[in-house]
């Protein structure tokens, strides 16, 4: 495809976004109907979709309309690419420009932060004088980075691995465990660092959260909220001790076992009625469904989709999580409760409000971590229970 026809697919995938179908589907979609693109094509065609919707207000401004072709066109004037040599009419490419597609605006304020009017308020009060420059890291592409899996070997020995197989990385400062990767980022998963399991995909902030839980030998540590199972995988990698994970949706769990069995742990994964037997905890970690709002350069349709009433129905539920997690802790071990969301209420407000309807709970300790420092925005706060 030349790249004047990949604007054009581009533009027919935002449509559908636009109308309401999810970005993934919809680019699944386009593939099984176009499969004369190769794999360079969908990759670069992915990039342009989710590069749009990072940006979509600000786009939508500076290409003068709400549209696929809109966002494309105001996409190509951000780049500073000429809008004629991809708009030519020919071939497979976007039809020609017209006067009636404008000629777009500067944009300013929140279109140029691509921050939804109604959740700035919420936002300024939670990030203060860091407020603009978190939403411009935001309209950027995320960094791809890994974790290095200690009980299969060292980060001298990752580097190596990954080498071998042409990905080039660096540590990160967000956790002794991090690597960004520099280049290659779609090898990962065919290297053999990743198939022998001494390399995991997750962010760098997500584990420099698991670095706080302060995990000990011995201990019995429940994922409360386990998703997909990142934080139990990386819990497991640092300590010998009995882990556990549950989620009240268990196929979320599926790839957990396999996932263990190739990083060389243990994990257990427990259904809702299995808690009570399995229960107490020393430590029980609550990573609570939420805005997102720290990973929205990952799920960028997130941020658009998000309303009221949805942050409103989180904010009820993640006080119900504290709740059920709490009465699963041993007396004298810790609940630590965690999101990847950048607003007080889902975070310090819960915090204070968790302590007001329980007695007996000491806060430990807290962090905060933005997309300034270079990985996801996340929160986290250990509260131990006395004995």
């Amino acid at each position: 495809m030349t790249p004047a026809a990949r604007y054009a697919a581009a533009i027919d995938i935002l449509d559908k976004v636009l109308r309401g179908e999810a970005a993934e589907k919809a680019l699944t979609h386009w593939a099984r109907a176009n499969r004369f693109a190769g794999s360079g094509d969908r990759h670069a065609l992915r990039d342009i979709v989710f590069d749009v919707l990072r940006c979509k207000r600000s786009y939508g401004v500076r290409g003068g309309a709400k549209t696929g072709r809109g966002l494309v066109l105001g996409a190509l004037r951000a780049a500073g690419i000429a809008p004629d040599d991809v708009f030519t009419g020919q071939g497979y490419g976007p039809a020609a420009l017209t006067d009636a597609d404008g000629p777009g605006a500067q944009p300013e304020g929140l279109d140029a932060l691509d921050c939804p009017d109604w959740l700035a308020p919420a936002l300024l009060a939670s990030l203060g004088d860091n407020f603009p420059a978190v939403m411009q890291t935001l309209q950027s592409r995320a960094p791809v980075f890994l974790r290095v899996n200690l009980r299969k070997g060292d980060m001298a020995r990752a580097v190596a691995a990954l080498a071998l197989d042409g990905i080039e990385t660096q540590p990160n400062p967000l956790s002794p465990t991090a690597l960004e990767v520099l280049n290659n980022p779609r090898k990962v998963q065919t290297s053999n660092a990743y198939l022998d399991g001494l390399v995991e995909l997750q962010d760098a902030a997500s584990q420099a959260i698991v670095d706080e839980l302060s995990l000990r030998s011995g201990q019995r540590v429940l994922d409360f909220c386990a998703g997909g199972g990142g934080k139990s995988l990386a819990m497991a990698a640092q300590t010998s001790a009995q882990f556990f994970a549950h989620d009240i949706a268990p196929a979320r769990m599926k790839d957990l076992p396999a996932r263990a069995k190739r990083a060389g742990v243990q994990v257990t994964v427990l259904a809702s009625a299995a808690l009570a037997k399995a229960e107490p905890f020393d430590l029980v970690l609550a990573d609570a469904p939420c805005s997102g709002s720290g990973s929205w350069r990952r799920a960028p349709e997130a941020k658009w989709a998000l309303s009221q009433a949805r942050l409103t129905e989180l904010c009820a539920l993640q006080a119900q999580i504290m709740d059920n997690a709490a009465a699963l802790v041993a007396k004298g071990g810790t609940l630590a409760y965690a999101t990847c969301a950048l607003l007080k209420m889902e975070n310090q407000d819960q915090i204070t409000a968790f302590l007001g309807r329980h007695s007996g709970w000491t806060l430990k300790k807290a962090r905060v971590l933005t997309p300034l420092e270079g990985g996801d925005g996340f929160f986290i706060a250990c509260l131990k229970r006395k004995i």
